[in-house]
């Protein structure tokens, strides 16, 4: 029997148990996305600005297929906790929402993320969609399609308060506001919105950075005054991403965007871990593994020899690489010199007949691949082929043999959003507890091959 060192699956069903069985055999590496996490974490965002009475709504943000976790399952688990909005950077991920069956009537949605000279800005007027207008050509495009559909845009005015991204600058804004006020005269548009992004609300240990953070809520109120000084003063004013949802109540405003706290992360370990703000992250990335062998000591690892063996030991394949989205950054070396420095790379949680055990990413990370040196034998250990091994998951981090995306993003060099946004398709993404957190008719609604 292979041993396993993941959770175990609470599994709905039987029908549960053979679709993981049948993912097993579709490919060895599993993403499970739990649906209750998802839909508690929402909750939880919900109460942190005032619950469902409150008069600030909560946006769940699931651009890029949901940070990874899914686009239309995630949407639906921050639905049942209680968002009202949906946000999307990209279009067509909007568009899909609506198609999927989450109509105008149960969220509104904002998309803002495009080339103004081929949106398609019609589809997403006539679909209900809001839509962010941060530059003159797209004000213009957005009426264009309005005045062609017969029927207003409803748009959110991006702003910079100093982020340097998408939005009007203050010395720009004289011309938005003149071509803004026009059209909604006209009833071409119908402005909803004024919204900006914060740059380090995520780093209130910085003294610098909190000061730059208040700077941009300075701004981003002067640009409301400008608004309601020309007449056309915002229904919904937002600002507040996870960072500011979790840490600076007097900038809920009208709606806040959590993003990253809605699968259950901290922006930034900075600010402590998920478990500070009652969140729990929702993935977990599993896989099963290939060759296990012995080879003798000074016997080099993958690609480069920067990995050689320190005493005669066993390796195992965990068969997943950066063609799966495993950061080729995460590798683990220990050889000094001049091209190459000692450093431990991903962390793997792998069972053993003397328990849980952390191991390292040794050498390089190959395409479809990487290597894991046991330091010491498999036999002994109890590791064999088909072991399932855990990646990352709902824990207190390596030290206590429970790896999370915080402890791959430092050893990639990155941050937790990149790790689960470069997860590729090729892994399946199965749900764990959708039948308790979904209704019928949006529990009908997803892949039924992917509920477990």
């Amino acid at each position: 029997m292979s041993m396993n060192a993941a959770p175990d699956i609470d599994f709905s069903s039987e029908q549960g148990k053979a679709n993981y069985e049948a993912a097993r055999r579709q490919y060895p590496a599993q993403a499970i996305v739990d649906l209750r996490a998802l839909r508690d974490n929402m909750r939880h965002l919900v109460d942190m600005v005032g619950g469902s009475d409150s008069p600030t709504a909560v946006m769940g943000v699931v651009k890029a297929d949901a940070y990874g976790h899914g686009l239309l399952p995630a949407a639906l688990a921050a639905l049942a906790g209680g968002a009202t909005w949906l946000g999307t950077a990209q279009s067509h991920e909007a568009l899909l929402l609506r198609r999927l069956g989450i109509g105008a009537d149960r969220c509104r949605i904002l998309t803002w993320v495009y080339n103004g000279t081929a949106a398609p800005f019609d589809e997403l007027i006539d679909n209900d969609i809001d839509v962010s207008v941060g530059s003159l050509p797209g004000i213009d495009a957005v009426a264009a399609a309005a005045r062609e559909l017969g029927k207003p845009a409803r748009v959110h005015v991006k702003v910079d308060s100093g982020f340097g991204r998408n939005g009007f600058t203050p010395e720009g804004f004289e011309a938005a506001l003149a071509k803004l006020v026009a059209l909604g005269k006209e009833g071409t548009i119908e402005i909803v919105g004024q919204w900006s992004h914060l740059a380090v609300a995520d780093s209130p240990d910085v003294p610098e950075f909190v000061a730059s953070t208040q700077r941009q809520i300075d701004n981003f109120n002067e640009f409301t005054k400008r608004m309601e000084q020309a007449g056309i003063p915002p229904k919904i004013r937002h600002l507040a991403n996870t960072a500011a949802t979790l840490d600076r109540p007097e900038i809920h405003f009208d709606l806040t965007r959590p993003g990253i706290g809605l699968y259950g992360y901290e922006p930034d370990p900075a600010m402590g871990t998920p478990s500070k703000y009652g969140l729990k992250p929702a993935m977990r990335l599993v896989a099963q593994l290939g060759t296990v062998k012995g080879v003798e000591v000074g016997h080099g690892i993958s690609y480069g020899r920067t990995y050689l063996t320190e005493e005669g030991t066993s390796t195992a394949i965990v068969p997943l690489g950066y063609a799966d989205g495993i950061h080729r950054s995460a590798s683990g070396f220990n050889i000094d010199g001049a091209k190459h420095v000692s450093k431990p790379g991903g962390p793997v949680r792998v069972m053993t007949k003397q328990g849980p055990k952390v191991f390292h990413v040794s050498g390089r990370v190959c395409m479809d691949q990487f290597i894991l040196d046991l330091h010491g034998s498999a036999a002994e250990l109890g590791v064999a082929e088909g072991d399932t091994v855990l990646l990352f998951g709902p824990g207190r981090g390596e030290e206590f043999g429970e790896p999370t995306a915080d402890d791959w993003a430092r050893a990639a060099g990155t941050i937790s959003y990149e790790v689960f946004t470069c997860l590729r398709n090729r892994i399946p993404r199965l749900y764990e507890h959708a039948p308790e957190v979904l209704d019928a008719s949006d529990l009908a609604k997803l892949d039924p091959a992917s509920v477990l």
